[in-house]
């Protein structure tokens, strides 16, 4: 696992280090992302949208430092040449959920093997039962049951963590267009709005090229 340390030659230092020591905080943005043709892609090569969708958000993150930063043992910041969806899978039946990680590929196909394969192994886990967490995870849910306008969650550990947290919910007919509600949570020491704005145009510009 690659993991190149950030020092003072990076553009970014001083502003990630003025966050880290004086105003830890995260930033949030919902979005709704039209999925029409994406949607239909899935279903016709027999695919569940929730794994398409997962490498997709996956695909934009790994193309992006700033979404794949994170801590060594000795407290140094880097970024990982490669990050891993860390998702949330719910049972319907006991409505607990399992949290999972699925190894990315950047061929679909691949990815989706990869996420039936995980979740097959370990399908009587529930909760944290999992406990091979590679450090180079963000994390993954979905809330089926609702098309939202905002989603926030935030992480209370020392006000350190640097993983994209990213949350999608049900989907809606707009005419002929179905759209998802989509919410990235970040730390703002590793990722300002405009970073937070092109992670969306990206992800939607990705969406239309299934059409």
């Amino acid at each position: 696992m690659k993991f190149e340390i950030k020092d003072t030659n990076w553009k970014r230092y001083n502003l990630f280090w003025y966050y880290i020591n004086n105003l830890r905080n995260v930033i949030s943005m919902t979005c709704d992302i039209d999925i029409t043709g994406f949607l239909n892609y899935a279903k016709h090569n027999g695919y569940r949208f929730y794994p398409c969708f997962m490498w997709a958000v996956s695909n934009i993150i790994n193309a992006h430092d700033e979404f794949k930063l994170g801590w060594n043992d000795k407290n140094q910041v880097g970024v990982y040449e490669i990050i891993h969806p860390y998702f949330a899978h719910f049972y319907k039946e006991d409505e607990q959920c399992v949290l999972l990680v699925a190894e990315y590929n950047d061929d679909l196909e691949i990815f989706h093997k990869n996420f039936v394969s995980v979740l097959k192994k370990y399908k009587d886990y529930r909760a944290f039962d999992f406990k091979d967490v590679p450090a180079n995870t963000f994390n993954v849910s979905c809330l089926p049951w609702v098309h939202y306008k905002s989603f926030d969650i935030h992480v209370f550990d020392d006000g350190k963590y640097l993983a994209p947290v990213v949350t999608w919910g049900k989907f809606s007919q707009n005419n002929e267009r179905i759209l998802i509600p989509l919410s990235f949570n970040i730390h703002h020491a590793a990722a300002d709005g405009y970073h937070l704005s092109r992670f969306f145009i990206e992800l939607q510009e990705m969406m239309n090229k299934f059409y």
